[in-house]
């Protein structure tokens, strides 16, 4: 009789533990996920490099979980992408999250959330017109470069910076002089002077390389008008969330890991971001930028709120939050940010 029960006991045991691996097993086996060009993404580059999701999800169970990276740029891109069902995590700027947030929020098909903040660091508006010493001496033969139009981060941050120089209800004002290219192709241009970009709303380190390039001068440092605010946060559409909660665990857990390598290493930080970016800078340099008191890597949002109150004011969105936490999974409910 004894022997029957251990015999049941054990049967029982085995058969929940294979219940619980198949459960874990039965999430995504391969996660699509992108970054940008710049040095705000970095986080994402180190998880990347070092396969730290991978590492992550093996940790809770879940097997060899596949990573598929993609390379994309300008919020309504990435938007688009995510909509499409052809991401299913992505780094993107604070106001393209916002803009998705709000226009897919209720619509199960649809909807977003937030997995975290990204990064912090200031935005440069650089030109090469000499006559350009701020926003007020733009005139309609100048041409701005940013990612996207309307919806990018740089496109979100001149605007806001254009209300409080021109007045909140002219915050458009400089709309019709943006011109969408990407970050490497806006800064060959005005580098050359030979096109019609003569100004470009930039992040690290394109920033920092423009501003060395001779005649080129900084009209506007994105902190100095609107604080230390987060720039870059990742998310994800929230049925993926739901359907994976393990890998949504797994990846989060990658991110504050590989926060925690940029803060540790910052010389293996800059060679990670060399090596995945393929861009060609002397690796100080990026090491430079990386000290910068005004760069961070955090996943706790700081001031994401301004973006909402500013876009729900301008008309640019419909639905707003509450709160923050309101845009991002439940495990932000407790945290410190704004």
């Amino acid at each position: 009789m004894k022997r029957r029960t251990f015999s049941s006991m054990m049967i029982a045991a085995t058969l929940a533990l294979s219940t619980a691996a198949g459960a874990a097993r039965a999430e995504a086996p391969e996660v699509r996920i992108s970054h940008g060009y710049g040095l705000l993404y970095l986080p994402l580059m180190v998880i990347r490099d070092q396969g730290l999701l991978e590492k992550h999800a093996k940790a809770m169970g879940l097997g060899d979980v596949k990573t598929k990276w993609v390379l994309l740029d300008g919020g309504n891109v990435i938007n688009d992408a995510m909509l499409a069902g052809n991401l299913d995590i992505a780094g993107t700027g604070a106001p393209g999250f916002v803009t998705l947030w709000s226009k897919a929020h209720g619509i199960p098909r649809s909807e977003v959330v937030g997995l975290g903040a990204l990064s912090t660091s200031p935005l440069w508006l650089n030109t090469n017109n000499p006559n350009v010493k701020s926003l007020k001496d733009f005139t309609p033969k100048d041409k701005i470069a940013i990612p996207g139009i309307k919806t990018s981060l740089s496109a979100v941050l001149l605007q806001m910076a254009a209300a409080k120089t021109f007045g909140a209800e002219n915050y458009a004002k400089l709309d019709p002089l943006t011109v969408s290219l990407s970050h490497p192709e806006a800064m060959a241009s005005l580098v050359s002077g030979k096109t019609e970009i003569t100004a470009h709303f930039t992040s690290p380190p394109f920033s920092y390389q423009e501003a060395k390039a001779p005649g080129i001068t900084r009209v506007l440092n994105s902190t100095d008008v609107l604080g230390h605010i987060t720039i870059d946060v990742v998310f994800a559409l929230k049925s993926f969330t739901d359907k994976n909660p393990k890998l949504t665990q797994a990846f989060m857990a990658a991110q504050e890991e590989a926060n925690a390598y940029i803060v540790k290493n910052r010389k293996g930080a800059a060679e990670t971001f060399l090596r995945v970016s393929k861009l060609k800078l002397p690796q100080e340099e990026v090491e430079q930028m990386l000290a910068d008191p005004g760069t961070e890597f955090s996943t706790t949002p700081v001031d994401i709120m301004q973006y909402v109150l500013f876009m729900s004011k301008a008309g640019t969105i419909k639905t707003k939050p509450a709160v923050w936490n309101e845009m991002f999974v439940p495990a932000f409910k407790d945290r410190k940010g704004s």
